[in-house]
């Protein structure tokens, strides 16, 4: 992983759009069904979109049902870090990028084998990179 990035808050608002920030930068959720990616099913990879780090592959996407784009594993346990969410009354774990510590989303214990794990991103939080083979 690459140095991390910090950036004040208008420098963030000027280099994203207001959903962007809101989601990235506030730990905002976008609706469900209407982000970008909820239905992509091109080849390639998912990155942060506010510092461009490699999150997650289009190999590991499947469809939840959720509206979000759901992945079972992120490109490397190095790319992502864990936190407690307790808000909203309950406990969720959170998903930032490790490099900028962009909110992406929340990981839940019901996504398929291999991992069991459902990574439930925001479309808002990533930029796509398709594959040019």
């Amino acid at each position: 992983m690459s140095e991390k990035i910090h950036r004040a808050d208008d420098e963030w608002r000027d280099l994203l759009s207001p959903e962007q920030f809101n989601v990235t930068r506030c730990a905002g959720t976008e609706p469900a069904f209407t982000g970008e990616y909820w239905d992509n099913h091109e080849n390639g990879t998912y990155e942060c979109v506010c510092c461009g780090a490699d999150l997650f592959n289009s190999d590991t996407k499947f469809d939840s049902g959720t509206g979000w784009p759901s992945f079972w594993e992120s490109v490397d346990e190095e790319s992502i870090e864990e936190r407690v969410d307790k808000s909203l009354f309950r406990s969720r774990t959170e998903i930032l990028c490790a490099r900028c510590e962009a909110h992406l989303g929340h990981v839940f214990p019901d996504g398929p084998p291999p991992t069991g794990r459902r990574y439930c991103m925001n479309s808002a939080a990533l930029n796509f990179r398709p594959d040019t083979a």
